[in-house]
């Protein structure tokens, strides 16, 4: 249900008495006023701006990168990741030139949002102690299943207590030296702004979230604290300060603007929003951050949200409890392998037809294969397709290896092949659903956004099939992060000018919404209730809820297409799950023989 519009560039003044789309982003632009969302993903770095409507994509930039296999760890190099914002910026600048025949001097905004989890340790000089550990690595298994059994609650391996943890156990040398652990995110808003902060939703894959008050929950601190006794950590004093939606988050220094823009062009003093994690950001991109809603997003890894009503009756291995940007639980479904090797096979198709003398762009080629899986059989002939490029904790395989297999009697066809290739993407995902079925979970409508639903009616309705529930996609399903963190940059500064203006705290804002309690289930009741809320007065006026300004200023008038399981696809994807599982000695046979 990503609701994100793009802005015609065209330069007519005014329709009808007033301004143009275009007209009115180039005010936006020319005036400061204009919100700016950087998102590193996985395998692209995104620059998005926005203008007074919320809604509508004004210009946009991005940097292709990819992650790097080092000492048997993925990795990103920091350097990396400054080239690739500032190339994304400087393509975002080039757009706003192109578009609107403006300069981008000055912005009204700004939000920082990456993947999440992983391990970025500093030492006391703010030295980088270790390479960036990321979120696709599994080498803390250990360190998760103590975790687990020392919280009472699911810490999967990707998340930041368990790198640290893993450090630990592992007695590397560089522990003693910690002196701030943080995510992606939180590393390019702090080098952008000086501030060592938060959105809560990113803080709650670092550690546990407690709800009163909302912050790291403070009894798991303690308990950490105590079973690393020996390496003296006090790691309270090593995270970030925790922020909900809606809280001003520092402002862009003239080192900040120097380092983003490489020209010099760009003006620092622009308030940041709170940075926050990809999953906070897809939430807000799909509309999904009220209860019995959810997302998926689907890219090198693929995950779904499910906002709770109320806390699980027990801890799974399958799932994360994280939080929305604005404190409220959620189950997370995480799976380290999303659309990666259906690209490579994507890719391969490419080529032949390139081979073959005939030119097909990406876009071309994905139509092409996705619609030809529409013909397929609902079980996809017998075929199965394991999209494992990494390890999967959810299925219990420490490493990976892409598989495509079949029996001599499959129906080994084109369609079913690429139908084989879109369930294997929805295939671990499906495994760890089930658990919050069996929850008793409601969900009303699950949105999707990510590359692979742009063509429209498949991905789409194969997931709907692997949910049993309907899922919708909105009319720019390929973007999405560095929107939603757009979006959240407005709403912050919507939430302060409130604040200004002698309203009550963004905390309340963040309280007006219903809860369940924290993240790590421990309580419930509002989770943001226990923050302070300062209002001036019993007249104050409120700044809106997250969940109500995206409802009344982004997606009011957002268009989306829902589709609805399809009954022989729901039995033939339960068909393609029950081999998918039993398969699974297949591949964890070929991670150890190859």
């Amino acid at each position: 249900m990503t609701a994100a519009r793009t802005v015609p560039g065209e330069r007519a003044e005014r329709t009808e008495g007033r301004p143009s789309p275009a007209a009115a982003a180039a005010d936006a632009i020319r005036s400061g006023r204009a919100v700016l969302g950087i998102e590193l993903g996985s395998t692209r770095i995104k620059a998005c701006l926005i203008g007074d409507d919320p809604a509508a994509t004004i210009a946009a930039g991005s940097h292709a990168w990819e992650n790097e296999f080092v000492d048997r760890l993925w990795t990103y190099s920091l350097e990396d990741v400054w080239t690739g914002i500032q190339a994304a910026y400087a393509d975002l600048v080039v757009d706003v030139r192109r578009r609107y025949d403006v300069p981008l001097t000055e912005l009204g905004a700004v939000g920082v949002s990456a993947m999440m989890h992983g391990y970025l340790a500093f030492d006391e000089n703010d030295q980088q102690l270790v390479p960036f550990r990321t979120w696709r690595n599994t080498n803390t298994a250990r360190a998760a299943a103590e975790l687990s059994e020392l919280f009472g609650v699911n810490i999967p391996l990707r998340w930041s207590v368990a790198h640290l943890y893993q450090a630990v156990l592992d007695s590397e040398p560089h522990v003693p030296y910690v002196s701030f652990l943080t995510t992606l995110a939180g590393y390019v808003h702090w080098q952008l702004t000086g501030r060592k902060v938060l959105g809560v939703g990113d803080a709650s894959g670092m550690f546990p979230i407690g709800a009163s008050p909302l912050g790291y929950d403070a009894e798991l601190l303690a308990r950490f604290d105590e079973r690393v006794g020996e390496a003296g950590i006090h790691l309270a004093d090593l995270l970030p300060e925790v922020l909900v939606a809606g809280e001003r988050a520092g402002e862009l220094t003239a080192e900040g603007a120097a380092l983003l823009d490489t020209s010099g062009a760009l003006q620092p003093g622009a308030p940041f929003c709170a940075p926050e994690g990809d999953a906070g950001t897809g939430m807000v991109a799909t509309n999904a951050v009220a209860p019995r809603t959810g997302n998926v997003s689907a890219g090198t890894s693929i995950f779904a949200m499910v906002v709770l009503e109320h806390a699980l009756q027990r801890s799974h291995e399958e799932l994360d409890l994280v939080t929305t940007p604005s404190g409220d639980p959620v189950a997370m479904v995480h799976c380290n392998n999303g659309a990666s090797e259906f690209a490579a096979w994507a890719g391969m198709f490419a080529r032949f037809a390139e081979v073959a003398g005939m030119h097909l762009d990406a876009d071309a080629v994905y139509e092409a294969l996705l619609t030809e899986a529409l013909n397929g059989d609902a079980d996809a002939g017998g075929l199965l397709a394991y999209n494992y490029l990494a390890g999967e904790p959810i299925t219990g395989t420490e490493e990976g290896r892409p598989l495509f297999v079949r029996t001599p009697d499959s129906a080994f066809t084109l369609a079913n092949a690429i139908r084989a290739q879109l369930y294997g993407v929805f295939g671990t995902l499906s495994l760890g659903m089930r658990v919050l079925a069996d929850e008793g979970v409601a969900l009303d409508r699950m949105h999707a956004h990510g590359g692979v639903f742009r063509t429209a009616g498949v991905a789409q309705r194969f997931l709907a099939a692997a949910l049993d529930a309907p899922v919708a996609v909105g009319e720019s399903a390929a973007e999405g992060g560095a929107w939603g963190i757009a979006v959240l940059a407005a709403y912050a500064r919507e939430v302060t000018s409130v604040i200004g203006s002698g309203g009550a705290s963004a905390a309340s804002a963040a309280a007006s919404g219903t809860s369940t309690g924290a993240a790590s289930g421990a309580s419930t009741g509002t989770a943001s209730g226990a923050r302070t809320v300062a209002a001036s007065g019993a007249q104050a006026a409120a700044p809106p809820s997250l969940a109500s300004y995206l409802d009344d200023r982004v997606f009011r008038d957002a268009p989306v297409q829902v589709t609805e399981p399809v009954t022989s696809d729901v039995a033939g994807f339960a068909a393609y799950l029950d081999r998918y599982r039993s398969g699974l000695a297949v591949e964890r046979a070929a991670i150890d023989a190859l």
